[in-house]
């Protein structure tokens, strides 16, 4: 069995960040990942961009350059975190997943299990947990989970969801060129799909169950493109309407449309997986079943065990912690675990929930 005093899980950009604090701060730790560095980004259509800007999602002090001065592409950012490993020569266990977290009187026994891929992703439809074999044990006095918040998607339970032209995920733009494709869904993920698409020669119909796109839930330069492509019939547009079936060839909606398609995606958003969270025993909040903790130190309700990054948020219905607003978890944990309390304070432009 290993020994650690802290088990950091979770490899995206605040569990490298805090990985890199941690160990500045030469505080032992044993970092674990079910994939590779930055695994939810690997499973993004290529050249996805970020909302943010660059400095504000840059982290462990190393700035993040783009090369046109434009907000980071999955590309860009995919470099930039390996970069910040290489610098701060980071050990990460990757691809190695925890399985199960059990309590005991002097800390926690985290089993993990050779993995293939990230915890989230097209992958994670079909994973089955029980055909894993527990390959380790770690003994850790303390625990961090930095797991995202990114892991399954929100089925819609409908006839032939699970057809094969069917997806929850944007793929590779060229395989849609010349298609006829259905969009299920009015936020960034389905209305950026929706204009690329349209831009690679696809015919594009958007279908979603509210009456507009809400301009505050969508990337500032998407939405006057989308209402303009809408405006000139270039994408169809079909609003109030909730998939019924999806055949081979067709889909049937609520509102009596049929729509022909070749490939849907349904870009309804994605789930957290809690499992971790409930066999700790951490108390789940509210709709979106965020982690109780509490907000100085980032500690959950069970002593010993933090959240950080979008993990403390559950799955979020409405986005208000993502990266740029996570930064500030690092330095509260840290000083938490150095039994001290953070003088950190939120960014003027985030203003927290207690």
């Amino acid at each position: 069995m290993h020994q650690t005093d802290i088990a950091l899980i979770g490899a995206g950009p605040i569990g490298i960040e805090l990985a890199a604090a941690l160990k500045a701060a030469h505080l032992e730790y044993t970092h674990l990942e079910a994939g590779q560095i930055g695994s939810t980004m690997q499973w993004w259509a290529p050249g996805t961009k970020y909302f943010s800007s660059p400095e504000r999602i840059s982290i462990a002090g190393i700035p993040l350059v783009v090369p046109d001065q434009e907000k980071a592409t999955r590309e860009n950012y995919l470099d930039y975190l390996l970069t910040v490993v290489g610098t701060h020569q980071l050990q990460i266990n990757t691809y190695t997943r925890v399985m199960s977290i059990e309590k005991i009187d002097d800390g926690f026994h985290v089993q993990t299990s050779r993995s293939f891929h990230g915890v989230g992703g097209p992958e994670e439809v079909n994973f089955k947990s029980k055909e894993q074999s527990t390959s380790e044990t770690y003994h850790a006095k303390r625990i961090v989970l930095a797991i995202g918040d990114m892991h399954t998607p929100r089925m819609l339970n409908v006839p032939g969801e699970n057809l094969s032209h069917v997806s929850h995920y944007l793929g590779d733009i060229h395989q849609y060129a010349n298609q006829r494709v259905l969009i299920v869904g009015g936020k960034n993920s389905a209305v950026e799909a929706a204009i690329r698409l349209f831009r690679a020669g696809a015919d594009v119909t958007v279908s979603y169950r509210g009456d507009s796109f809400d301009p505050d839930r969508i990337k500032y330069w998407l939405h006057p493109e989308i209402e303009y492509l809408i405006k000139k019939n270039k994408i169809k547009f079909i609003p109030n309407s909730t998939v019924e079936s999806i055949s081979p060839r067709s889909v049937e909606l609520n509102t009596g449309n049929t729509v022909s398609a070749d490939f849907v995606l349904l870009l309804t958003g994605y789930k957290q997986d809690q499992s971790l969270f409930e066999q700790l025993g951490i108390e789940l909040l509210g709709e979106d079943r965020k982690p109780k903790m509490c907000l100085k130190t980032m500690e959950t309700n069970i002593p010993g065990v933090f959240v950080a990054g979008t993990a403390a948020a559950g799955s979020q219905q409405r986005t208000k912690v993502f990266i740029e607003t996570s930064h500030i978890h690092v330095d509260r944990i840290v000083a938490a675990l150095q039994n001290r309390v953070s003088q950190a304070t939120a960014e003027d432009y985030w203003l927290e929930e207690s």
